[in-house]
């Protein structure tokens, strides 16, 4: 019997669905030198009050990069998201995450399963735990290598689950990013090919911790309902990862043309700073054309990440900024 899954609308999708949505929003994979494992954006949850004098929710989402994306999502509950990238190792670090959600009731579990470390002895009394009591308690405990190899095979079984087609060496690609949250634990920091991180480049620790400019905590895992959001959106195979360039010839324009047949409109775009890297190439005129036929409201925004000189509202140790801009604005 093939498992039904209900949708935000009422509706019903095979299970099926999210493998057969990847392959064909899927354009072929291009190269970019960093492994974007967790995002070098310490400024990520400034724009969050931003978000909410918007009053932006449900709708769609799209937005490029690692786990970023679901405290973004966590924020705006929308109805679907996409995570596209030109990267396909993109692709295959989220269905790590994705079989992750999956074996994980709470988010101490997710964390702890995500980092090969131990649950504590009573787990009831951590539901409503604060974020930094379970970095503490993670900061502390040791991977054990027996459950280790156990945790592995979960993880394997949960990746083949979700049906997307993958060769033994995007396996082994899926095992090595899972080892490296494993060996590095929450100091994993962002890495570019053949460069050390920057000093101004945040810890995965720091990622949890973070503020948005209200001094509030914004990170999925900061809270136990703002996980369950997430995982709720998982189980129902709604946040689909696509191999995709933002300028590129389909990827964009397909996600595009389901939201239509879907009824859906597009509420959030985060695009880091991809921008910035398609105006080198030249093809920042044909990601507007992209953006323009999605559907979408006037309310419609762009989250935009900026490096280098001229930062604005910033904080002095951030390295980057965040800033929101109406849709509509880009393409005029």
């Amino acid at each position: 019997m093939v498992a039904l899954v209900a949708l935000a609308g009422g509706a019903t999708q095979q299970a099926p669905t999210f493998a057969s949505h990847v392959a064909s929003l899927s354009e072929p994979g291009g190269y970019f030198d960093t492994d974007n494992l967790i995002s070098n954006e310490r400024s990520y949850l400034q724009i969050l009050p931003e978000l909410r004098r918007a009053n932006l929710s449900g709708g769609a989402y799209v937005g490029v990069g690692p786990d970023t994306n679901f405290s973004y999502i966590a924020a705006v509950r929308p109805e679907i998201a996409f995570i596209i990238d030109i990267r396909r190792d993109n692709l295959l670090l989220h269905l790590l995450f994705k079989a992750l959600f999956e074996l994980s009731a709470t988010r101490l579990e997710y964390l702890a399963q995500l980092l090969g470390r131990p649950l504590p002895l009573a787990v009831d009394g951590w539901r409503t735990a604060p974020i930094e009591r379970i970095v503490t308690y993670l900061d502390r405990a040791n991977a054990a290598p027996p459950a280790l190899q156990a945790l592995r095979g979960r993880v394997d079984a949960a990746v083949k689950r979700t049906g997307v087609t993958l060769t033994a060496e995007d396996l082994a690609t899926i095992a090595r990013f899972h080892q490296r949250f494993i060996d590095e634990g929450l100091g994993l920091r962002f890495n570019s090919t053949g460069r050390p991180p920057q000093a101004h480049y945040p810890s995965y620790r720091d990622l949890l911790l973070e503020t948005d400019s209200a001094g509030q905590q914004g990170n999925y895992l900061a809270s136990e309902e703002a996980y369950q959001f997430v995982k709720s959106l998982h189980a129902r195979h709604l946040i689909i990862p696509v191999v995709g360039d933002l300028s590129g010839p389909s990827a964009l324009t397909a996600i595009g043309k389901l939201l239509s047949t879907r009824g859906q409109q597009l509420t959030v775009f985060y695009a880091s700073n991809v921008e910035y890297y398609l105006h080198g190439q030249g093809t920042f005129a044909r990601f507007v054309t992209n953006l323009r036929q999605m559907p979408r409201t006037r309310n419609s925004v762009i989250i935009r990440s900026v490096f280098g000189r001229g930062l604005r509202n910033t904080r002095p140790f951030d390295g980057s900024s965040s800033h929101v801009e109406a849709i509509e604005d880009v393409i005029k």
